[in-house]
């Protein structure tokens, strides 16, 4: 599976790239969750796509934004959120997602560790990373369920707000979620049309059980669990 059809750069000075398992699928899956409990369990280094591509990256967000001719300020919150349909935002964030993945495969790049490295984020599409992975059992898609993204809006803070001001809120959020409905579909698809497990998530297990899921998916690649887990 490995190759370049992308145009991915896969120069791997530390060999971390061909070592990552990756977790990839919707906001508010549970990926961050499992991806720290097999971090723990095996001794391995997480790397959390969103926290990086949300702070971490903003410097090279504002420098390409000045490449294109764009302000370098962040766009108006209402014509993100409000002044635009589901449909737009899911197409502009899919389109986005090839650029700001070759940030994320820089950060990994700089990374050394002596046991794989798991990475998880909702921008970790299997588009990009099928390219660099020689088996499709380095990757899992988790996607939740509609019953269970409603769940989680109503329990984690964090997926029940916008988090910018804008004019109308509601509106705001019912664009959001349906935005990031139709990423993750996409996402689904892609998976399946790639031979990429595809993992849903409806909130009957608990994480601990999930993520001997994904131990399980990942068995070839894991090293034994680590004797000091708490």
């Amino acid at each position: 599976m490995a190759g370049n059809d992308t145009g991915t750069e896969i120069w791997d000075p530390l060999g971390t790239l061909r070592r990552v398992l990756w977790i990839g699928g919707g906001q508010w899956a549970g990926k961050s969750t499992v991806a720290r409990l097999l971090a723990v369990r095996f001794g391995m280094t997480a790397y959390h796509y969103d926290l990086h591509d949300a702070r971490g990256h903003n410097d090279r967000r504002i420098a390409r934004r000045v490449k294109l001719g764009r302000p370098p300020a962040d766009p108006d919150p209402d014509a993100t959120w409000v002044n635009t349909t589901p449909q737009d935002m899911a197409a502009e964030t899919l389109n986005g997602f090839p650029v700001r993945f070759e940030w994320a495969l820089d950060d990994l790049r700089a990374l050394f560790s002596g046991r794989p490295v798991i990475a998880e984020g909702w921008g970790l599409r299997p588009e990009l990373v099928a390219p660099i992975i020689d088996s499709p059992r380095r990757m899992a898609v988790m996607a939740p369920t509609e019953a269970f993204r409603a769940r989680q809006l109503h329990e984690l803070t964090r997926a029940g707000a916008i988090g910018h001001d804008v004019s109308d809120p509601e509106r705001a959020q019912r664009n959001r979620l349906e935005r990031d409905r139709l990423v993750t579909g996409d996402a689904v698809r892609t998976a399946r049309r790639l031979g990429i497990r595809v993992i849903e998530i409806d909130g009957t297990l608990a994480a601990d059980a999930v993520a001997g899921m994904v131990a399980d998916h990942f068995r070839p690649y894991l090293p034994p669990p680590d004797r000091h887990e708490d």
